[in-house]
Order: C-alpha cells, then structure tokens, then sequence
C-alpha cells in the first residue's frame, strides 16, 4: 500500500482528544512522525470536558501502535514561546517539519447577552490567535524544508451564521481570512494553506447538552443546525481523511480553499 505521506513530519494542535487525535493517528498511519501539543487543561468558561495529559498519552499510545515516532507536548497555543518550543524539539528529533494541523480550539453555547468578557476574549485567545501563533512558529520549518501544507480547522461555523455561537463562529469566520492571505504570501514558498469545515463532529466540543434547551425556546432555529445527508454528526475520521488529502502531494495545486465536511449543512 502506497502512504501518502512517508517521510513527513506533522505538527498538530489539540492533540490529547477529539480531531486532534484523530489527525495524529490517521496521518501516521500515512507514514508521517508526529510532533503533537495539547494544554491539558480545564478551561473555566468551557463547559465539556478538555483534554487532559493521560488523553496526551492515549494519543501516543496509537501513534506509535502505527509504527510511527511522536513527540508530544503540554502547551498552550496562546503562548506563542512555548508553541515554538515544542516545534523546535520536535524538529530536533525528527528533522524536518512539512505539514502543519492548526486544530486547536474551544466552544462555548450561550444567548448572545450571556457572552462574557471571558467566554468572548478566551475564544479569540485560542482559536483566532492560538492560529496564528501555530502557523507563525511553524513556517520557518516548512521553508527550510522547502515547502509544505498547513491546514486549518474551520467550522460550518466558518461560512454560516449558527445562532448561540456567536465568539465561535466570529474566530471561525476570521481564519477563512488568515487562510487566504497566508496562501497568498507563502505560495513562493511552496507552501499551501486550506480550511477544512467540517459540520458537527462526534467529539466532546460537538455535543452541546446547553443548545437543545435554546432551541427548544427558537424551534425555528432548529434547521439552521441540520445537515442534507441523513446523519446527525460526522466522526473524527471523517476530517482526519480530508487532511490526510490536503496534506499530501495529491492536492499539490489546491491553496487558499475552504472545503466543507459538512454532510451538506452549508447548502441548505
């Protein structure tokens, strides 16, 4: 069987659960090493459960399961320094670094009046700038390397308006932007960057217990959250295979895109 990418090295982000393990073992089982990072931490205004280091180490257990080397971190993708630091030793030990996940992310439910400084701040610290800090630290490894892919962990959230998410969905809108522009610089360097949408996912952030009450008060609002083919939520894999494309010399010539997962959500 041909690996999409044998030789590679993946850097990804929120890697203790959910997506981010999903990337780390579906793109090793592509051939790639894994350099991988989580906080490990409960974060005060999101309500499910995050990751935490035995997560992390679930998620090396599996890599390596594939065969395949990880070095794996706790850091937190708001500290731009410590990002860096975990790119740098993972680059240390496996000598390159060509394909970047920027997953990270966190989720909160809430009526637009219930949006607190700390839920709206928090959520731009982590999924808007904990983006950038990612991709920032790690495009001087893919130059040297001489090229590469970063993709980003959009939403539907990235193209829609979803009602109760507004902090998520504005960071999830913004990263369309931070995609394009970054595509724009970085293509005469060989490297490509794209979004991935994907719809609801069957991961702890995907399942809200708070949104079935709001929209038991907003039954119109329900459709907005419904997808066209016949499943509630899509599994981690499902985003994991779209990567493991975007990654790979399959999609040399696709940059600057946001290509759904969406189970044909944004069409309705």
């Amino acid at each position: 069987m041909t690996v999409k990418l044998a030789g590679k090295v993946v850097f990804i982000t929120g890697a203790a659960q959910g997506q981010g393990r999903s990337h780390a073992v579906r793109l090793a089982a592509e051939g790639a090493d894994i350099i991988a990072l989580d906080i490990c931490e409960q974060l005060d205004c999101v309500a499910y459960e995050m990751g935490d280091e035995a997560g992390l180490e679930e998620t090396v257990r599996q890599v390596e399961a594939q065969g395949r080397r990880i070095h794996a971190a706790k850091a937190d993708v708001r500290d731009r320094q410590a990002v860096e630091a975990v790119i740098a030793e993972g680059v240390r030990k496996f000598g390159r670094l060509d394909v970047v996940a920027a997953n990270a992310s966190i989720c909160t439910v809430q009526p637009h009046e219930e949006v607190t400084g700390e839920v709206w701040q928090t959520t731009l610290d982590v999924n808007l700038t904990g983006v950038w800090h990612t991709c920032a630290a790690a495009v001087p490894h893919l130059v040297a390397a001489g090229g590469g892919s970063i993709v980003i962990t959009g939403s539907t959230g990235s193209v829609v308006g979803l009602p109760f998410y507004l902090p998520y969905v504005a960071t999830k809108h913004a990263l369309i932007g931070v995609c394009r522009s970054l595509a724009l610089e970085l293509a005469d360097r060989n490297i490509r960057v794209n979004v991935v949408l994907p719809t609801g996912v069957d991961t702890a952030q995907g399942h809200s217990k708070v949104l079935p009450e709001l929209l038991a008060g907003r039954p119109d609002l329900g459709p907005v959250f419904m997808n066209s083919l016949p499943v509630t939520r899509i599994e981690p894999v499902d985003v994991s295979n779209v990567l493991a494309f975007l990654a790979s010399d399959e999609a040399r010539y696709i940059t600057g895109i946001a290509m759904p997962v969406d189970a044909g959500s944004t069409i309705r």
